[in-house]
């Protein structure tokens, strides 16, 4: 079986355990069937995702030129509090922006290696907790734009982490902690903007069960650009990372655009 497709990242679907599929224009691959089989990953080239051209990509699967021109990857993207729709001003483009931003985000809290806070479209839960990794979420609140759950997301840095630690993450040091007395104490952090969204009848813990057959003891990161032609067996998935016996990870997401030829 072998497959030639432009990577992007692995879309999923709530299970136990989650199920993972990369889509590609004209098929598509349930990863999960791939675990215990060894799965060869060769680098063909390099497309944009954006403006679909076969060129070297510079950042998230754009070429240059699209990373410094495309609406959807303004700085607001990777720092919410940076948003203007809400004022009517635009930084690229105002009628993508108000599309993405005026709409409700929710801030969570995560646990994997330690406890996390984040922000996210109320539409990608949980899938933005399953690209992180998350061993388990709950969250805090729902507000009507992505500005306000920016700045609230600032106040709670100063209390929690807001980056997963991935090596810990694929390592499996998982810590348990209590998500919900956490979240208890989360009122009084709040920036007095955001705080009225703050919800008293606390949604449930989900909890979030990968598919792995077993976590590597240490791990070394591929990079196709270093070392094109990789094969190995696939052991586990968790977060956007792909994991092999030889302890071997792959970040699907961070190789969008590549252009590659899989076999399996």
């Amino acid at each position: 079986m072998q497959f030639e497709a432009t990577l992007r990242k692995m879309t999923t679907e709530i299970g136990d355990p989650i199920q993972y599929y990369m889509i590609f224009d004209d098929n598509f691959i349930n990863v999960n069937q791939l675990l215990g089989k060894e799965i060869s990953i060769d680098l063909v080239g390099s497309q944009c995702l954006n403006c679909h051209k076969f060129k070297k990509v510079f950042r998230q699967g754009f070429c240059y030129d699209c990373f410094y021109q495309s609406p959807m990857v303004g700085d607001w993207i990777m720092r919410p509090e940076l948003s203007t729709a809400h004022l009517g001003i635009a930084h690229r483009d105002l009628e993508y922006e108000t599309q993405v931003q005026m709409t409700p985000h929710i801030i969570y809290l995560a646990s994997s290696c330690e406890i996390k806070v984040g922000v996210t479209r109320g539409t990608q839960v949980p899938t933005r907790w399953i690209d992180q990794g998350a061993e388990a979420a709950i969250p805090i609140m729902e507000v009507p734009n992505r500005y306000l759950a920016g700045i609230t997301e600032v106040a709670l840095k100063n209390h929690f982490v807001d980056k997963t630690n991935w090596r810990k993450m694929l390592l499996n040091e998982v810590v348990c902690v209590d998500l919900d007395e956490a979240r208890s104490k989360v009122k009084d952090l709040l920036p007095h903007d955001s705080r009225e969204f703050f919800d008293l009848h606390p949604q449930k813990v989900m909890n979030l069960t990968y598919p792995v057959l077993q976590y590597p003891k240490k791990i070394k990161s591929l990079s196709l650009e270093k070392f094109p032609n990789f094969k190995g067996v696939l052991t586990g998935i968790k977060g956007q990372y792909l994991m092999f016996e030889d302890g071997t990870v792959f970040n699907v997401r961070s190789a969008e655009g590549s252009v590659v030829r899989i076999s399996v």
